[in-house]
């Protein structure tokens, strides 16, 4: 009986390390993204199979967006969505993310909010936030966009505080283009 209590604390150490692992990784890694971004490279790191597409800011985070919002892609950053519009492009613009790590402040984000995105050519374009909604994937065989306009969509798993990973719920905040403007550095 002397080893449960011995187990069950490696256990618990074993889980706390790999949630310290997992929110070191993601900002490392938007760390090295936002060195790659600043010297106008593609990859952030040699094997890298993404690259920065834009850089989006609600209040004073910053976060980068990568190509593709596959796993691996989205391990490091949020990940724009192939087949949507590029950042800041015409067009519906869908940008996926974790709701533990990068997209965690999408909880906080409001009707009117602000936010800004900045583009490959440095210029920062503005959004305001006009709706916020929880989508069941069970209940909707895709989620469609309204691609005559220019939207950005952000896209999160739903509850925040959920203990396991996925679930059929996603936090959906669109946003549709303000005035453009390119803000001091």
């Amino acid at each position: 009986m002397k080893i449960l209590p011995i187990v069950l604390l490696c256990m618990g150490l074993v889980l706390l390390a790999d949630g310290v692992y997992i929110q070191a990784k993601a900002r490392l890694a938007q760390h090295l993204i936002a060195e790659s971004w600043a010297e106008g490279q593609q990859k952030p790191w040699p094997w890298a199979d993404t690259w920065p597409v834009a850089r989006l800011r609600f209040k004073e985070v910053d976060s980068y967006v990568l190509a593709g919002a596959h796993g691996s892609a989205l391990a490091f950053g949020p990940g724009h969505v192939d087949g949507t519009a590029l950042p800041g492009k015409p067009g519906a613009s869908v940008i996926a993310g974790h709701r533990d790590t990068h997209f965690g402040y999408l909880e906080d984000i409001q009707l009117d909010d602000k936010l800004a995105i900045q583009t490959i050519d440095s210029v920062w374009h503005e959004y305001r936030v006009i709706s916020v909604e929880i989508i069941d994937t069970r209940k909707r065989d895709r989620f469609t966009l309204n691609t005559d306009r220019s939207l950005l969509v952000l896209i999160t798993c739903y509850p925040f505080d959920a203990i396991n990973p996925g679930g059929p719920l996603r936090y959906v905040v669109t946003a549709t283009p303000g005035s453009d403007s390119t803000p001091a550095r």
